[in-house]
């Protein structure tokens, strides 16, 4: 999606601004951005990724990723899961999805799910563990210069969404969050991708890093933005891996503040253009409690949405893949069905365990 105009901003009088909302971040200390880390396997520095066009894993990479099923057997094993699969019994009915789950987003229980632990292609919802490993670095109010190689690589893909970056223009970290995870700007991947790494192959190598902190050890990660390089299966993840990755993310304020957003206004300033971003997401604006959180569409991946909503004190989080169509709003039927059968069977749950008493101390 490219950018907007920075007039039609004034169609959208109730989204954020963007320089009131990024003052009221920076009151913040990126150290006070995100929960404390959870313990986990010491963090490893793996080993220099090498360099070249082709940007293709290192011997070490290669190797870890031998031990995974080959791409081959990950193809079969998702190929075997039709789009017509149905869900579990008692889940949502009307839905067509290859991969999905929704959990309690507070305990991360599983309440339903369709090939929970088969890997697949997640298209842009790599996007989020860009913009963590980006915040986890911290100096969100450094200002990177968008470099003029982006030009060439987005070229070398094949119809990439971006944020309409204008290479020279200076921007701050936390500006190019808004432009990564709200148009799903892969010009923007890039440019933080370059900045944080530094370079591309650090930065690839530390987002795998990341995701072996977390548990993810469904996942994996070639690439910073989710198209298709080196291949369409190079980088993947399974359903309950971004169940678990989404939850995590949603515990930093400044991620969840920009996810929530339906759209950030820009306006032009000193050493940059103006810039209006808005949500790829469906649901924000129109699902009653949605808080976010990514979409996600490759060829392979099929439509793509890690999502999250509250009703009545209790946020849901889900994720569905492989939802067929021909445009990523798609996913917000799938989703809103989803997140409904979640609503209505667990908040009566809820209130049947609580009995009779909490009617009457109501």
């Amino acid at each position: 999606m490219m950018a907007l105009p920075v007039a039609a901003a004034a169609a959208l009088p109730a989204h954020a601004s963007g320089a009131h909302l990024r003052s009221a971040l920076q009151m913040r200390s990126v150290g006070q951005a995100g929960p404390a880390r959870q313990a986990g396997p010491a963090r490893q520095t793996g080993p220099a990724r090498q360099a070249g066009p082709a940007r293709q894993t290192t011997t070490a990479a290669r190797t870890a990723a031998a031990r995974q099923t080959t791409t081959a057997a990950r193809t079969a094993a998702a190929r075997q899961i039709a789009s017509t699969e149905p869900a579990v019994v008692g889940g949502p009915t009307g839905i067509r999805v290859k991969g999905a789950a929704l959990a309690n987003a507070a305990t991360g229980q599983i309440l339903w799910g369709v090939g929970l632990n088969t890997e697949r292609p997640i298209g842009s919802i790599v996007k989020v563990m860009t913009a963590l490993v980006v915040i986890q670095a911290g100096d969100l109010n450094r200002e990177i210069t968008v470099p003029k190689s982006v030009i060439a690589y987005l070229k070398s893909q094949n119809g990439p969404s971006t944020a309409g970056l204008i290479v020279g223009d200076r921007l701050t970290a936390f500006e190019l969050l808004e432009a990564l995870l709200l148009p799903s700007g892969c010009d923007a991947a890039y440019t933080l991708a370059e900045a944080y790494g530094p370079g591309i192959d650090a930065f690839i190598a530390r987002m795998n890093t990341e995701a072996q902190r977390l548990g993810l050890t469904d996942t994996y990660f070639s690439n910073f933005d989710g198209l298709p390089w080196p291949s369409e299966y190079s980088t993947w993840s399974t359903p309950e891996n971004l169940i678990t990755l989404g939850r995590y993310a949603m515990r930093y304020a400044v991620f969840s503040t920009i996810v929530g957003q339906a759209s950030y206004s820009l306006p032009a300033g000193d050493g940059h253009h103006g810039y209006l971003w808005q949500s790829t997401n469906p649901l924000i604006g129109v699902y009653p409690g949605a808080a976010g959180i990514k979409t996600g569409d490759t060829k392979a991946a099929g439509n793509c949405l890690l999502f999250e909503a509250t009703r009545d004190g209790l946020t849901l989080i889900g994720v569905t893949l492989g939802t067929p169509g021909d445009d990523i709003t798609v996913t917000g039927p799938v989703a809103s069905r989803v997140l409904n059968w979640g609503f209505s069977h667990f908040s009566a749950q809820a209130a049947r365990a609580a009995g009779p008493s909490a009617h009457l101390r109501a």
